[in-house]
């Protein structure tokens, strides 16, 4: 259901696009194959930046349920990515502003009421939050579109009713979880205890932060922790205006505390603190690496990493094409390409290369691109301006490579960080944009002669996070599903993000799970209790 919703939102039809767009083609230049690689003329909408509504009312640090300026009085801008221009001023935390909230949290686990309640009241607590966050939808999705630059069609109404299914989900965990009774080899009762961790470290990452905070913030709350969350220095926002309304709905102080703040001083600050007892991280593989680092040559804290990717895409040569190429348009342009989990290579059968290639590099010139507030718009900006000037970077470097440029290629607009949306043919296993993760709207085609050979070249890559599979046969798809290195396997569909399915990654993006059952071990610690038996009457 929510893949069709998804897809129903992102998908949209040449002529819907010609009449309500904000993109528009015109005959542009030629590609290094003859072909006209399309071009596209500015909009007003993406020169004058439509005014939000919501206002921000929350640009501090929230420690101990209340919020405060930093220690430092240092404050950052957080911008608006459809112009540059500035949203607000938000509290830079740094070290000394991270220590004081891991003493808070430190406190409410070892003094307060959250870990001592009853699971059904936590529950209580945590659906009531996701009722309130249902009911100012609205504000939420708006904040959110903002500071981030995503559609605010895809704010509303896929994101934050995501986010409270998970809360939701989490909410009904919270008094399910349970040790086990276990048969011993002689006179004894053993149990086994499952208990919360402690004080849960975690960093979100910019590109969904409400959908991040809910990843890791659900499960550690139903297993009755306390946290600390330090958000992205590009999207601060969404997540402070929820927390208010987590206290609002009878959260106590000091179980959730928000830093926000840059990696190198607030996030180093979290991974590498002695009194922090769990750390989870969403982000890149270079800054997992560094986290990971920080936390073993402190305490040693248990880390889970949720870091990047390069999956494939793979259409078969048994494919319906239109599908396949409107599955693998979506599976690397959701979210301005802005998803660790994007089909970035999109490897395509010999056979029925030509014809994907032509509708491919065709639905990426009517992609609609413009101000997210806009209805009917599919791509807004790139969330900030080194992100902007990384992704032209990389198709400068698929251009020098030899790659064909078949579709956009350049900035979209002379205001804000909007890139268009590119396509590459002609694309090598050895070239940059094939290797390395761009994490924008540039996808890049592949061609493959058979199975064995798509397997190998798919799997060679130091990413294993997740991938796409397009064909009508069941025994290909089979196969594929069990030779995929990789944490993710969809089958005909991408991105399906349910509460209960896990996620996570093989190899250099990252271990661990997120969601589902399995996110909840993240947060657990388990002791085994052994009490002797006198003349028990069964063992």
């Amino acid at each position: 259901m929510a893949s069709r919703r998804i897809s129903s939102l992102l998908s949209r039809s040449i002529s819907s696009s010609s009449s309500s767009s904000s993109l528009h083609l015109s005959k542009g230049k030629r590609g290094f194959n003859g072909r006209t690689i399309a071009k596209y003329s500015t909009a007003s909408a993406v020169e004058d930046p439509i005014t939000p509504s919501v206002k921000v009312n929350y640009n501090q640090l929230l420690i101990n349920g209340q919020f405060v300026d930093s220690v430092s009085g240092k404050t950052f801008p957080t911008l608006d990515p459809r112009s540059g221009e500035v949203i607000a001023n938000v509290a830079e935390g740094d070290a000394r502003d991270v220590d004081i909230a891991v003493s808070a949290a430190r406190k409410a686990f070892d003094e307060g009421p959250w870990p001592k309640m009853t699971a059904y009241e936590r529950s209580k607590i945590i659906l009531r939050f996701a009722d309130l966050v249902e009911k100012h939808a609205e504000e939420v999705a708006a904040l959110e579109t903002w500071d981030n630059g995503k559609t605010y069609e895809q704010s509303l109404k896929i994101e934050v009713p995501m986010f409270v299914r998970l809360f939701r989900y989490y909410g009904g965990w919270a008094d399910k979880i349970h040790g086990l009774t276990v048969p011993a080899d002689g006179p004894y009762h053993v149990q086994t205890l499952h208990e919360p961790i402690g004080v849960a470290g975690q960093i979100i990452p910019w590109n969904f932060p409400l959908l991040m905070f809910a990843w890791k913030v659900g499960p550690a709350l139903a297993c009755g922790n306390t946290i600390v969350l330090k958000t992205a220095e590009q999207t601060p926002l969404s997540a402070l205006l929820v927390a208010k309304l987590f206290h609002e709905a009878g959260l106590p102080e000091g179980v959730l505390n928000i830093v926000s703040g840059y990696g190198p001083t607030a996030g180093a600050a979290l991974a590498s603190h002695m009194e922090v007892d769990k750390l989870a991280f969403t982000g890149s593989t270079e800054t997992g690496k560094v986290v990971l680092e920080l936390a073993a040559k402190s305490n040693l804290k248990p880390v889970t990493l949720e870091l990047g990717g390069k999956s494939p895409f793979i259409v078969c040569e048994d494919a319906d094409v239109d599908k396949a190429v409107e599955m693998a348009h979506f599976a690397l342009f959701f979210n301005q390409g802005q998803c660790c989990c994007a089909g970035s290579r999109t490897f395509v059968h010999e056979k029925v290369y030509d014809e994907f290639l032509e509708k491919a590099r065709n639905r990426a010139a009517n992609r609609v691109v413009g101000d997210p507030f806009l209805g009917g718009i599919e791509q807004g900006p790139q969330v900030d301006g080194e992100q902007f000037k990384k992704i032209l970077k990389y198709i400068k470097y698929g251009i020098e490579g030899g790659a064909t440029l078949e579709a956009g290629g350049e900035r979209f607009g002379s205001k804000g960080y909007y890139v268009q949306p590119t396509v590459f043919s002609n694309v090598k296993d050895d070239m940059k944009i094939a290797q390395e993760e761009i994490f924008g709207p540039v996808q890049t085609i592949l061609k493959y002669k058979d199975m064995d050979e798509v397997i190998r070249r798919a799997n060679a890559s130091r990413y294993g996070l997740a991938a796409g599979v397009f064909t009508q046969n069941i025994n290909t798809a089979n196969r594929l599903t069990r030779s995929l290195r990789v944490g993710s396997v969809w089958i005909n569909c991408f991105d399906i993000f349910d509460a209960a399915v896990p996620f996570g990654g093989y190899k250099m993006s990252g271990h661990g799970r997120e969601k589902g059952i399995y996110s909840l071990s993240n947060y657990l610690q388990v002791k085994a209790v052994v009490t002797p038996l006198e003349n028990p009457a069964w063992l």
